[in-house]
């Protein structure tokens, strides 16, 4: 029983990104998951990694690593979790990014906390706060991205055109 739960242990175990990847495409979270990660090769992500290093100073956000799992920054005088984007072209998943910080927090037992999304190059702020509702919304979101990562094989998805600007595109469709 404890070595079959070890070998899931990694796939029930579930990151913002994956959350986030599940609602962009879930072909990027299968491949993701799977080990396959072509962000370290995209300049736009590049470009968003300086953007978030850039735009706001460290002296009030706290970028924190939570359970080797999730990082996060972290505003210790208003209890705010920021979530710092290149553009709002994904917002929704954005948000329910922030959101499962949020959740997984409350499930440690920190509760209160606010969220806050980041838009710097727009100056544009949106402030979220974690409900009933989103939660069911995110044990369902949960469930199914555990799902897919258990998969042995890939979902198909159709090319769309946000494909174009993602760092898997060639690997997708070249």
């Amino acid at each position: 029983m404890i070595g079959q739960q070890d070998i899931q242990i990694p796939f029930a175990r579930v990151g913002g990104t994956e959350v986030n990847y599940y609602l962009i495409c879930q072909k990027k979270l299968w491949l993701f998951s799977h080990g396959i990660q072509m962000e370290r090769h995209s300049d736009r992500v590049d470009l968003g990694r300086l953007l978030h290093e850039e735009s706001y100073p460290r002296g009030r956000h706290k970028e924190m690593m939570i359970d080797g799992l999730l990082r996060i920054d972290f505003d210790e005088s208003s209890g705010t979790i920021h979530e710092i984007k290149l553009s709002k072209a994904f917002e929704e998943a954005h948000v329910y990014q922030l959101y499962y910080y949020l959740y997984y927090l409350k499930g440690l037992g920190l509760e209160g906390l606010k969220g806050e999304l980041n838009y710097p190059k727009s100056k544009r702020v949106e402030r979220v706060t974690l409900t009933p509702e989103i939660e069911a919304e995110l044990e369902e979101m949960i469930a199914h991205i555990r799902a897919i990562k258990q998969s042995e094989t890939c979902p198909e998805v159709e090319h769309k055109p946000k494909c174009r600007k993602c760092s898997y595109e060639e690997l997708c469709w070249g």
